[in-house]
């Protein structure tokens, strides 16, 4: 009698691990998707990237936010921190910072906008393939980071050749992170919040892929 009693015991406590496992492989991933989706709508309203210009005549130096959309300065009102640094790029011949990335910030927040989109029929549609919907998402913030190198790098090699200190500068290519010396000109690149917000969605969605693989395997 005692031994049928532990039998049952151990049988139904088994029973329940593999019902709360089930439960696990079949939602974990929908709600992970949906709050990864969120979360990349949220990432942008934060900067991406950030740099922060250290010139001789700003001593405190000039910081430029990148969000996917925009370009801005710090939170002093008083100075456009974007054009004072668009004006010393003048002198070494770089184009204007204004004319960088015009498509690439147009469609940012549509892009992100159907990533996320995408993002919410993954979560609820039990197709097979359905994963392929996650990869816009998934290469987002890299794919913004490799948009920016490039751009930095044809800016860095296409300078002016009659700009005031044109002699004085062969062409470089700005780093996307850590630190730059170019002329008297020291820049800081780094990423920033809202690049940060889109990388926790990419690990979410990561999770969410493989648990959607365990759940495959354990129905199959």
């Amino acid at each position: 009698m005692t031994t049928n009693t532990i039998r049952s015991t151990v049988f139904s406590s088994e029973h329940t691990s593999d019902d709360g496992l089930t439960r696990v492989l079949h939602w974990g991933p929908a709600v992970l998707l949906v709050v990864a989706a969120v979360l990349l709508v949220v990432s942008a309203s934060f900067p991406y990237w950030g740099m922060v210009l250290h010139a001789p005549q700003y001593p405190g130096g000039l910081e430029m936010r990148v969000f996917v959309n925009e370009m801005t300065g710090d939170e002093d009102p008083t100075l456009d921190e974007v054009s004072e640094i668009d004006g010393l790029n003048h002198y070494i011949g770089m184009k204007s910072l204004y004319e960088a990335a015009k498509i690439e910030r147009a469609i940012a927040i549509p892009a992100l906008l159907i990533s996320a989109g995408l993002l919410i029929v993954a979560a609820f549609w039990r197709w097979r393939w359905a994963w392929l919907l996650v990869l816009p998402a998934l290469g987002f913030p890299f794919v913004f980071l490799a948009d920016l190198g490039l751009w930095m790098r044809h800016y860095g090699h296409s300078l002016d050749p009659y700009a005031p200190l044109s002699s004085a500068i062969e062409p470089f290519t700005p780093p996307v992170l850590g630190e730059g010396v170019v002329g008297q000109f020291r820049t800081v690149a780094y990423v920033n919040t809202g690049w940060y917000i889109a990388v926790a969605a990419v690990v979410l969605i990561a999770v969410a892929l493989v648990l959607r693989f365990l759940e495959a395997r354990q129905q199959g």
